[in-house]
């Protein structure tokens, strides 16, 4: 009884040390990689049979707070219900040899899905390393008739300091066979869509129209919006969309904490600083290859890739419980991050 007692001892001790698993740990099951930190899920690396794209989601601070919508993976009350391809974190484009890759989703009707592109995961590893986890992940760009595109390689760095939790993610396309236009278009092409608390307060209801003709409509915010954009330049609210800068920082509060979510530009990237195509109802994005609509049509950038040319895309997002970070934290994050290669 005595031995029997010291090895069911030993078990529970053992196994309460493998659910603090201190620092990174990362945990593969059925279509998600995920990421946790102290044995409590940051985010997940996924690949869903529901999804036109692999994405991150959800993302969570480090004290446990989901910061990203979950429609429609997750019904959660009082959440919206627009854009269901707005979906975690992720990194896609409008118009790819004319083919729709940001709005594709499993609502588009089956007798239109000839004008989409689908990205296709291929294979993922990862790894963690004292005080970081890494993801790397392939995938394809696909036409409706399975012609491949481009193929993409994105390698993912989570790392934490006290309440911030970092994601850099670098991900290179390279085309295949064929010329690939990337048109300068609106939607793109990196962005993260936030929880309903994070979205900007408004009084006013929207309709939005994307190039096939889909209209969705926005209802107003209520008043558990709480969200405010602040771009690098100095700009505030709505008027950061359509403004161009190295960073964007969006605030807000959930579950009563102060909440803060930013994205990085990096100086390697074309286009930059890129215009910020940030939204009040949740869509917080950034595109580098939309010039048109965001100047007024005084620019245009119409991105090519001849058969195996690549371009590199960098970015790096911060979500942070707690004390809001000054412009003097923001700018030395931006610079750290623009010397990394």
């Amino acid at each position: 009884m005595i031995r029997l007692a010291i090895v069911l001892f030993l078990m529970c001790s053992i196994n309460a040390r493998s659910q603090q698993r201190p620092g990174f740990s990362i945990v593969p099951e059925g279509k998600e990689v995920k990421v946790l930190y102290n044995g409590k899920l940051l985010t997940a690396y996924c690949f869903y049979d529901s999804s036109r794209k692999p994405v991150l989601f959800p993302v969570n601070t480090v004290d446990g707070i989901t910061v990203t919508r979950s429609y429609p993976f997750k019904m959660v009350a009082g959440e919206r219900t627009d854009h269901p391809h707005h979906t975690g974190i992720w990194l896609n484009y409008e118009s790819v040899n004319g083919l729709d890759f940001w709005n594709n989703s499993t609502a588009i009707p089956v007798g239109r899905r000839d004008r989409y592109g689908t990205i296709v995961h291929k294979n993922v590893k990862h790894n963690t390393e004292q005080g970081s986890a890494y993801i790397t992940a392939e995938a394809d760009w696909v036409r409706p008739d399975s012609k491949v595109l481009l193929n993409e390689q994105t390698r993912y760095r989570f790392a934490v300091s006290d309440n911030s939790f970092f994601i850099d993610r670098s991900t290179t396309l390279t085309a295949t066979d064929t010329t690939v236009v990337f048109k300068d278009v609106k939607d793109g092409l990196f962005a993260i869509r936030v929880a309903r608390e994070l979205e900007l307060p408004s009084k006013e209801a929207s309709k939005f129209v994307d190039d096939k003709g889909n209209i969705t409509n926005v209802p107003p915010s209520g008043n558990d919006a709480t969200g405010m954009y602040y771009g690098s330049t100095g700009l505030k609210g709505d008027a950061v969309w359509g403004s161009k800068g190295n960073w964007v920082m969006l605030t807000g509060k959930k579950d009563g904490i102060d909440i803060t979510i930013a994205i990085f530009d990096h100086p390697s990237n074309p286009g930059y600083p890129a215009y910020w195509h940030a939204r009040g109802y949740g869509l917080f994005a950034v595109n580098p290859l939309g010039r048109k609509v965001f100047s007024n049509g005084k620019e245009e950038m119409n991105l090519t890739l001849q058969p195996g040319q690549s371009v590199t895309f960098r970015y790096r997002v911060l979500v942070q419980s707690g004390k809001t970070p000054a412009k003097a934290d923001m700018e030395r994050i931006a610079a750290a991050f623009a010397k990394i290669k």
